[in-house]
């Protein structure tokens, strides 16, 4: 399958080194910044409720019932407020200095995919943005185009 040439493709994309890498690089700091801030909204499909509420040891109807509200997008996993609004599993106490997601194994499809989202994607200076608010941004291991791409492709947001 061909793909656009897109701004990720060029070598050294985000014009910051002289390195000739293609693709963008990313590593979580656990900070919780993508867990937080104004009130948000993380979808999730009915696989994945049946998962969280297996994690949590509940019923799929009392995960709806105590962790989700509506939203004119749908279904959303609660926020609560904090630094900002966080994630209602956004947990800020067992690791003192980290923001840890207390569901990280079976967590929604739109959180795995951060950063590679296509609103963050979509060109250099979204990419640049966001990293304002996430220190993992442009650190870390670098993700080729491909792997950009096809997580990117995973949900739309």
């Amino acid at each position: 399958m061909s793909y656009q040439t897109e701004w990720f493709d060029r070598p050294d994309p985000t014009g910051r080194t002289e390195t000739g890498e293609r693709g963008l690089r990313f590593r979580c700091t656990s900070c919780g910044n993508c867990c937080s801030g104004a009130p948000g909204y993380v979808g999730f499909t009915d696989a994945e409720a049946e998962a969280i509420a297996r994690r949590l040891g509940i019923s799929v109807e009392r995960f709806l019932a105590e962790y989700v509200h509506r939203t004119p997008l749908g279904r959303s996993i609660r926020d609560v407020p904090s630094k900002g609004y966080d994630c209602v599993f956004l947990d800020r106490t067992s690791v003192p200095g980290k923001a840890l997601c207390s569901i990280y194994e079976v967590r929604p499809e739109q959180c795995r995919t951060w950063p590679f989202w296509g609103s963050v994607v979509k060109s250099r200076d979204a990419w640049t943005r966001a990293g304002f608010g996430c220190p993992g941004i442009d650190k870390g291991p670098l993700y080729t185009p491909e792997h950009v791409r096809l997580t990117r492709d995973r949900v739309e947001i």
